[in-house]
Formats: C-alpha cells, structure tokens, sequence
C-alpha cells in the first residue's frame, strides 16, 4: 500500500520485562472517579460513569528508570496534573460483564492525564466540550505497562504523585468510585473496546499546577514508577 506521504509510527508502550511493545489503538480516561476528587470540582456522590478520549499520539511513553519529558502547552497557563492507574485491554469486547472484565485485561500501568484546567473551565462555563482542555499534545505520559499477572493487589494499591519531591496526591485505588471491573462495563457499553485500548480510570484529589521545571513522579503499587520534567514549550 502507497500512501500520499509517510505515515506517522504507531504509538507505542514499553512493557516490564519484554523488549516487545504494546501498540495503542484508543485511549480513554473516566472522569471524577475518586470522592473526594469530584469534591473538589465541586461535585458529590456516586454520579453515573462519563469519558472522554484523548488520540493515541498523546500517549508520552516513558521507560523504566528514565525521566520523559512533557512541553508546557500553549494556550494555558494553568496545567495540572492528575495521577491514574490505566487499564490495558489485550482483549476486545462489547457489552463487557464487570464480572468477566479482568479476562480484558492485559496489564496496568502508571499514568498521568494533564489537563489546561483553565481552557477546560471556560468551556464548561460555556457548554461547550472540552477537548481543548484534555486532548491536547502530549497530555498522556505513561510508564511501562506491567502484565496483569506480575501486577499484584491493584484494585487495592496505594497511589500517588510527588512534584519536586513533595507529596500532592496520595490515596488508594480501593477508593475509585467506579471500580475496574464497572469502568470496563461501562466504556464497552458505549463503545467496542480493542486491544490497544487504554483506559486511564480517574484520579484522586490533589489535583494542582505545574510550571516549567518541575518534575513529577507517579507511582502505584506493584507498578513501575513515571517520571516526567515539565519543560519549555
């Protein structure tokens, strides 16, 4: 097959242990799934699951032991961080069981979903969506992708992010509103899940900017760490 001009490379994952990679098909992030997260957006309770996506090239896939890096974005000038455990999906499906959702499952990873809160505000305030806010470059670093087997408690690890070494988030995935086994009912109810897929499952309170210069390290139990510096546009 031709193509008018080269095509860009698939995005790709480093996985623990192989030198082969996990290709991305889409990713998916579960909005306000932590309590005390959705309080501190202003909302409360155990409101029904929503998503929304980021394109696959957003994914900034950092190695084990490395520092990625992430450009300050334009347009902002408020960038937060938000820390997530992301579900890999070996296994495609729709109508998915949160029962049976583990079969689905090919690993987990650490994840951070930067958000310019600032242009996300403005188009809530509007209606409007809130693309600009999420789905911008280099919104989605991710550490390696360790297989579900080696992944040890992860429905009930400690997660957390550190910047310049200070605690800003830390809590426990036990505390997701939408457990993994309801995140993946819902997403393959609204959509035909893949392999390739990620889905990043929410995040905790702690939520905060970031300037350039900062480092962030994420981490959640069993799970490799993500590291990533925050630098010049």
């Amino acid at each position: 097959m031709s193509y008018v001009f080269n095509p860009a490379p698939a995005a790709s994952v480093p996985v623990v242990g192989r030198t082969e990679r996990f290709p991305v098909h889409r990713i998916y992030c579960v909005g306000r799934n932590y309590v005390e997260h959705a309080k501190e957006m202003g909302f409360t309770g155990r409101e029904p699951p929503f998503f929304f996506l980021k394109p696959a090239d957003t994914a900034v896939p950092v190695n084990a032991g490395e520092t990625g890096t992430v450009a300050y974005p334009t347009l902002t000038k408020d960038l937060q961080h938000e820390i997530e455990l992301v579900l890999a999906i070996g296994i495609g499906g729709r109508n998915i069981k949160a029962a049976d959702a583990h079969k689905h499952i090919w690993g987990y990873a650490v994840g951070l979903d930067m958000t310019r809160r600032d242009l996300q505000g403005e188009m809530k305030k509007q209606g409007r969506p809130w693309c600009i806010g999420k789905a911008f470059e280099q919104s989605a670093p991710i550490g390696p992708i360790t297989p579900a087997a080696q992944a040890g408690d992860v429905a009930n690890a400690e997660i957390y992010l550190q910047v310049n070494g200070k605690d800003k988030q830390r809590s426990n995935v036990a505390k997701l509103i939408w457990n993994i086994g309801e995140i993946i009912e819902h997403v393959s109810a609204a959509w035909d899940l893949a392999p390739g897929d990620l889905i990043y499952s929410g995040t905790p309170e702690g939520v905060a900017a970031v300037v350039e210069g900062d480092t962030l390290v994420g981490g959640i139990a069993g799970l490799e760490t993500l590291s990533v510096r925050i630098t010049g546009a």
